[in-house]
């Protein structure tokens, strides 16, 4: 008789009391977290807005963005280690004031600066928001329900960055960008007084925390090289394209800095007894597989949330706002799909639904390598709705399968981790669409330009009918061989384009479809014995 298959331990450590209906705390905690990850990505279509009203120039502009990922990217993997020593439920009623109170302060701002320094502040508040929720959810809901649980959380990371140029776009375009910030104000407020209300740190934490505080001592190495590496890496990924990488001495210093910090980081947290981060979850081999899909999760998810409606705009000529709008219903699509998943996982092994979403994922970015200039608006739609049904298949198991078998005083550790692991895949995701972009449509014009001779058979008949075109509508023959040509420049350029962004897809594709074989270095984990063990 075959041995029966291993099992992944459930934790056996006392739940917290469940005073509350676990749904409500859900939506509670949920409805800050969506907030702060829509505005990763709703100030991205006002920034000519945001120049014009405050008299500066586009690019000066975009560090309105660098500047909320910087700080969000600094915090975001230091919020386990404030939650042991202030409370989870106080620090993440902290962030929400924080995030809520520079919400209103940047809608005022009078100057670039200002607003640039307002929106440094609402990151670092926003950067505790989504791990502090997944944590509070991992001890609100029992394990046979962790499914259902991150489902809803999954709904709202997901679902935010979609909407979120759609958002924008419309709010700019019918309102002023100033309403962009100050439409958190009120959802920050509502969050704040649930919370307050809902959220009860667990019997467990309480006793953490108070080990922690008898133990209090701040980690001025650690914290001093992981925020220099992280935010200096994000400036890296953020305007290295920009100003051509490693020609820039800026970024070439940033990137120097950034490996050594990062390196440094490491090897003196794997040294401390009480880690601001807790490196060594990662000698588990699920969790580690679990972090790096997550972070080909973030990498498909903006990316191609950047890479679709740039071509919409770039080549086909959309507006941002109905550019977003093909977003929308891929975001419907991941509402719709996300409780049955969280469903499903309470009946199939983790492992299968994240192989299955990858395989999804890496058939439907082939399948939109066959976009081109000449799709209609319902196309471009179906190419984000087939990606978002295997988006909503990896979100979920991924998250699951980081907490299974991990001791629930972790809980804190693995959230940050993860969601730091999915936002630095996000700013990989971004840097790599635009540098492959820009890159390959070099190399496609070179090569394109080599068959624009007047040897070619088919460039002398193009040619002939352009000029023949202009000269009819009364163009000189000089003038209209002038136009011909010019036509016929931008019609290479365009061609070119696309297949750059097409090499871009063919990445994101692959990378998927390399992740498919690694979900058998997740451990078995049977979600009935899951269940049994937690009754």
């Amino acid at each position: 008789m075959s041995a029966a298959p291993k099992t992944l331990p459930v934790s056996t450590a006392p739940g917290p009391v469940r005073q509350r209906n676990p749904w409500a705390i859900a939506f509670t905690v949920t409805i800050a977290t969506f907030m702060e990850v829509l505005d990763t990505s709703i100030a991205n279509v006002a920034l000519p807005h945001i120049a014009g009203g405050l008299s500066a120039s586009v690019n000066e502009s975009t560090w309105v963005l660098t500047a909320y990922l910087v700080a969000n990217a600094i915090v975001l993997p230091l919020s386990a280690w404030m939650a042991s020593i202030v409370g989870r439920k106080r620090f993440y009623m902290s962030c929400v004031a924080i995030f809520t109170t520079s919400s209103l302060l940047c809608g005022f701002a009078p100057t670039l600066g200002i607003l640039i320094l307002f929106r440094i502040v609402q990151g670092a508040g926003g950067g505790g928001l989504q791990p502090s929720e997944q944590a509070i959810l991992a001890d609100t809901f029992p394990p046979e329900k962790f499914g259902m649980a991150f489902a809803i959380y999954g709904m709202a990371v997901v679902l935010a960055p979609a909407i979120g140029p759609t958002l924008g776009g419309f709010i700019t375009d019918h309102f002023n960008w100033r309403w962009i910030f100050f439409i958190n104000v009120p959802i920050g407020v509502a969050s704040t007084m649930l919370t307050y209300r809902m959220v009860e740190d667990p019997p467990y934490l309480k006793e953490e925390i108070k080990k922690a505080r008898a133990r209090f001592s701040i980690d001025y190495i650690g914290l001093g090289l992981i925020a220099l590496g992280l935010g200096s890496l994000q400036v890296v990924l953020d305007k290295g394209q920009e100003v051509d990488w490693l020609a820039s001495h800026m970024i070439a210093t940033l990137t120097t800095v950034s490996i050594v910090a990062l390196i440094g980081f490491v090897v003196w947290e794997l040294r401390q007894r009480d880690p601001i981060l807790d490196l060594r979850l990662f000698s588990n081999s699920t969790f580690a597989t679990s972090w790096l899909m997550m972070f080909v999760v973030g990498t498909g998810l903006y990316g191609t949330t950047v890479l679709l409606p740039l071509y919409l705009q770039s080549l086909m000529g959309y507006t941002a706002e109905l550019s977003g709008f093909v977003l929308s219903p891929g975001g419907l699509t991941i509402m719709l799909m996300m409780p049955l998943v969280g469903t499903l996982i309470t009946r199939v092994q983790a492992r299968w639904l994240a192989a299955f979403g990858f395989a999804i994922s890496a058939w439907s970015l082939m399948h939109m390598t066959s976009i081109n200039p000449d799709i209609d608006f319902r196309a471009a739609i179906i190419y984000r709705c087939l990606q978002s049904i295997g988006l909503a298949f990896l979100f979920v198991p991924l998250t699951t399968m980081a907490y299974i078998g991990v001791p629930q005083n972790k809980n804190n550790q693995v959230s940050s981790l993860i969601n730091l692991a999915r936002n630095i895949g996000g700013s990989v995701g971004i840097a790599m669409v635009t540098t492959i972009v820009a890159r390959r449509s070099q190399v496609h014009q070179d090569r394109l330009a080599l068959h624009v001779t007047g040897y070619d058979l088919a460039f002398q008949n193009t040619i002939g009918g352009m000029n023949q075109m202009f000269a009819q509508r009364g163009f000189s023959l000089p003038d209209a061989a002038q136009q011909s040509y010019a036509h016929l420049y931008g019609f290479v350029q365009m061609q070119a384009a696309a297949l750059a962004y097409v090499d871009a897809i063919w990445v994101m594709a692959i990378s998927c479809a390399v992740m498919v074989p690694l979900v058998f270095l997740l451990k078995k984990n049977d979600p009935r014995q899951a269940q049994m063990s937690a009754h």
